[in-house]
């Protein structure tokens, strides 16, 4: 058993896996539970995006732009870039969408480069026993955003095609369109927005929890340090493992929220052109 002082390892993680939530859990999909940290750190770099792309619009200018407008200009057009080539349509809503989306997981994601043990120490100083600060590793936060992305999809196949023509799309295509079909196809067109929307919530969920729990592994390294062989060679390789993965995980963060915004764009591409 444990003492109250130093937890064991396993102790150690599934504290740090456990949400700040109404029921006190947070492990499973469950609409009826609110993941308080989720929906805190989630909104704040919602805003935090928000912030940055208003602001950087409001000090853009037609002279030499500062290093900050240079950047925010780069990635404006490659998200247009991407757009045009992928969405063969009006844009004009979806490129400032996938652009948001893009700085706003990104924002989340980083949170992961954070030290873990940091933002749990501050909640416990202020009475907080649990708090899980990494919104793209609770699966409940990556299946609502790509919830909203199926919302799109649907919205966008509608306005394109029109009622009638997405209804008849979703029961006549990819088959054909005689009545004994109607079935397949409907069950098929459902089983495809289904599998987009939980692949795609999946996807991130999967590659940032499987991040963060590496560094937890790695923070326990640390926690066996002491002025022995044996500990000093673990706080060593707690440092020399936590640097290259942290140097590591720069990537995937920028990465997964790359994948999340081509994919969003290829999604709602697809809802603009028939089967």
């Amino acid at each position: 058993m444990a003492s109250s002082e130093a937890p064991t390892a396993t102790e150690y993680i599934v504290h740090h896996l456990t949400h700040l939530s109404t029921a006190k859990q947070g492990f499973i999909v469950d609409f009826s539970v609110f993941n308080v940290d989720t929906i805190f750190f989630s909104v704040a770099c919602l805003l935090l995006t928000l912030w940055m792309l208003r602001g950087a619009a409001k000090r853009a200018t037609s002279g030499v732009p500062t290093k900050f407008q240079a950047a925010i200009e780069l990635l404006v057009e490659m998200v247009e870039e991407q757009s045009k080539s992928i969405v063969h349509g009006d844009r004009s809503f979806i490129a400032p969408l996938a652009l948001t989306v893009f700085v706003w997981i990104i924002f989340m994601n980083a949170i992961d480069l954070i030290p873990v043990d940091l933002f749990p120490a501050i909640a416990l100083a202020v009475g907080i026993n649990y708090l899980r600060p990494l919104p793209t590793a609770d699966l409940n936060g990556t299946i609502g955003m790509s919830l909203g992305v199926l919302v799109l999809m649907i919205y966008y196949g509608i306005k394109v095609k029109g009622l009638g023509g997405w209804v008849h799309e979703l029961f006549t295509a990819p088959f054909g369109g005689h009545p004994a079909l109607w079935l397949p196809n409907f069950g098929l067109n459902l089983i495809e927005y289904l599998a987009k929307m939980v692949s795609l919530g999946m996807r991130l969920f999967g590659n940032m929890y499987a991040g963060e729990l590496l560094f937890f592994l790695i923070a326990l390294m640390g926690g066996f340090f002491a002025f022995t062989g044996s500990g000093m060679l673990m706080a060593l390789g707690h440092v020399i493992a936590g640097t290259a993965w942290w140097l590591f995980h720069i990537l995937i963060v920028i990465l997964q929220a790359f994948i999340f915004m081509m994919l969003t764009m290829v999604y709602i591409g697809q809802a603009h052109e028939g089967h």
